[in-house]
């Protein structure tokens, strides 16, 4: 194959990324700065609490999804797979020859599994129902019509994955490369104007804002940790695409336009603290904002698109360990083994998205148990992580903790969060604690 053909595939495959892994994270820009800003958090609309909650989205960023997701753990793979049952069988082969604690291990991490299947079917219907119910917004009087169209909406993404992961991200790679496009442009044109939001890049301003929170700062990050949403399906479609493509896409595109419209909020806010009533659509100016909506509504829907590739792959890793029966495994790309499509899973996914859609409602009523499921997934995923790292690897203790402290603060500070924000009835985020990394890059590991 020539070095073009080969530039072509890699262009396809950092597309495809875009589309099927950033898509959730992607649209968390529409309500983390209104959800840290509001009643229920008590944190004052300050030019200095602006900086501090900006400052620490921004590092949150840079620290636990650049540092530990994209610059380390994709370096460790299961024979090329990545995700909670990749991550139980490294767990489970560094127990050793202890058999009690490799059976707590493989348990653990069928828990974390069963948790990520909660997530796989909460995240369709929480995003689709979000999206849909935009339309009240423009129409009020289509409110009866909201069920009817998610239904609608999530039957055709499922029936679309039978075409593959690659053909999906085709689809859905060029509309996320605009909405970030987007993102970037509208939060550059906001610092322009109130540059004073750069004091965000200097993570003092990170650590004295949660320090200023006390014993409150657990609901703050219970807010904050909106902004790493969909961050754990990163690792799990590591097989589909590859690490570098899902790593050249972050470096080159996501994170600089989360990064800008974060600011760029700020910003506004800074400006016009009454823009907090949707701080996102009071970016743009009044002729781009059906625009906008209609934009903003088609990325929501793709962000679904992470946790369904996620839950193949972690399926057929389970049938690989032997804890699943076997199930039939359609590969959907002769360049990418990773690539893969299951109809029983896909078919049982839908029935169980749509019966939650109906039964319960709306998006707001599906938040606790989306926080929940995430939240729990992340500290099983912490402590497999751990345990990997210490005693798989044979790191020292001290650097074990360290590393451990650094990489599941927002975790704990999520698990926490998720307490009030659940007795607040308010929506939970999906934390930001996967994994574990190897120096030496790819691993195989046999349970």
């Amino acid at each position: 194959m020539s070095k073009f053909s080969d530039k072509q595939g890699y262009a396809a495959l950092t597309l495809g990324a875009i589309g099927v892994v950033y898509g959730d994270i992607g649209t968390s820009p529409l309500y983390t700065m209104k959800e840290i800003f509001s009643p229920a958090t008590g944190i004052p609309l300050d030019a200095a609490h602006l900086i501090g909650a900006v400052s620490v989205i921004f590092w949150g960023l840079m620290m636990i999804v650049t540092l530990k997701y994209v610059v380390l753990i994709l370096r460790a793979s299961n024979r090329g797979e990545g995700g909670i049952m990749a991550l139980t069988a490294l767990a489970a082969n560094a127990a050793g020859k202890t058999p009690g604690r490799r059976t707590a291990l493989l348990l653990t991490g069928v828990l974390g599994a069963a948790l990520f299947y909660g997530d796989s079917v909460i995240t369709p219907a929480i995003s689709v129902l979000s999206a849909v119910e935009g339309l009240e917004v423009v129409a009020p009087g289509l409110k009866a019509y909201v069920l009817p169209i998610s239904v609608a909406v999530l039957v055709g993404l499922f029936v679309v994955q039978r075409h593959g992961t690659a053909v999906v991200g085709k689809l859905f790679g060029p509309v996320i490369v605009l909405w970030f496009a987007v993102l970037a442009v509208t939060g550059a044109s906001q610092i322009m104007q109130q540059p004073a939001i750069l004091a965000a890049l200097n993570p003092l301003h990170a650590l004295a804002f949660l320090h200023a929170q006390g014993w409150h700062m657990f609901v703050a990050i219970g807010a904050i940790v909106l902004a790493f949403t969909g961050v754990e399906a990163l690792y799990a479609d590591m097989g589909h695409f590859g690490k570098r493509p899902i790593q050249f896409a972050w470096m080159g595109l996501v994170l600089p336009s989360l990064a800008l419209n974060y600011m760029g909020q700020g910003a506004l806010l800074m400006r016009d603290p009454s823009a907090l009533e949707n701080p996102f659509y009071r970016l743009f100016p009044q002729a781009w904002l059906i625009p906008a909506v209609i934009l903003a509504t088609c990325a929501t829907v793709i962000a679904s698109q992470a946790v369904i590739s996620g839950a193949y792959s972690m399926t057929k890793q389970a049938i690989q360990l032997g804890l699943l029966p076997r199930m039939q495994v359609q590969y959907t790309s002769v360049k990418e083994a990773g690539q893969i499509y299951m109809p029983e899973v896909n078919w049982i996914l839908l029935a169980a998205v749509l019966l939650a859609v109906v039964g319960f409602g709306s998006s707001s009523a599906l938040a606790a148990a989306y926080g929940i499921a995430v939240t729990m997934t992340m500290l099983i995923t912490t402590v497999l992580t751990f345990f990997v790292v210490r005693h798989g690897w044979g790191y020292p203790m001290p650097v074990a903790l360290a590393g451990h402290r650094v990489f599941s603060g927002a975790g704990y500070g999520a698990g926490r969060g998720v307490l009030a924000q659940v007795l607040a009835g308010r929506l939970v985020p999906a934390g930001a604690g996967r994994g574990a990394v190897h120096p030496d890059g790819d691993l195989e590991a046999r349970t």
